[in-house]
């Protein structure tokens, strides 16, 4: 536990979250993806993690993205928080523009259908995302924004691979 507290103290600070979105950012999807989701950057996880592919909204190319998250009720939750800075995360775009994506959970992949959460359901299920994530306290109160929650369900339609 007192490694899982240093790393979730360690990501609220400028120093580790700017390492955090410079170079784990770039790393742990890949490292994820060839651990199984055993391995980060920062050593094993501590938090439930994905990797979320969507389409780039301008580009048209995928785009990797590993995210904490909640399992609830057979869907993912993922919380659009940039860090607490003041701009979304373009990932958040790209869903809001195609919501169909692929997640990564450990070692299976998933097609799975985004919808944002209203804000009065993002405020609902607030308190749990920060019992799996306790970095998201933090990130709302640095930003005035309001944080993008999306809810990620799979789709009955779609194979399980990853594409």
């Amino acid at each position: 536990m007192v490694y899982r507290d240093f790393i979730n103290w360690w990501s609220t600070r400028r120093s580790g979250a700017f390492i955090a979105r410079v170079f784990s950012a770039r790393v742990d999807p890949l490292l994820y993806r060839l651990t199984g989701g055993r391995l980060t950057s920062a050593g094993p996880q501590v938090i439930p993690q994905l990797v979320l592919t969507t389409v780039g909204r301008k580009s048209g190319k995928r785009r990797r993205v590993q995210l904490g998250c909640l399992k609830k009720n057979g869907s993912y939750y993922v919380v659009a928080s940039n860090f607490g800075r003041e701009n979304h995360p373009g990932w958040s775009y790209n869903l809001t523009d195609c919501p169909e994506a692929s997640i990564q959970v450990g070692d299976r992949g998933v097609q799975v259908l985004a919808t944002r959460l209203s804000d009065a359901d993002r405020d609902a299920l607030w308190p749990e995302l920060e019992d799996v994530v306790p970095q998201f306290a933090t990130y709302r109160k640095q930003t005035i924004r309001s944080i993008r929650v999306f809810r990620m369900d799979p789709r009955a339609d779609r194979g399980n691979g990853v594409r």
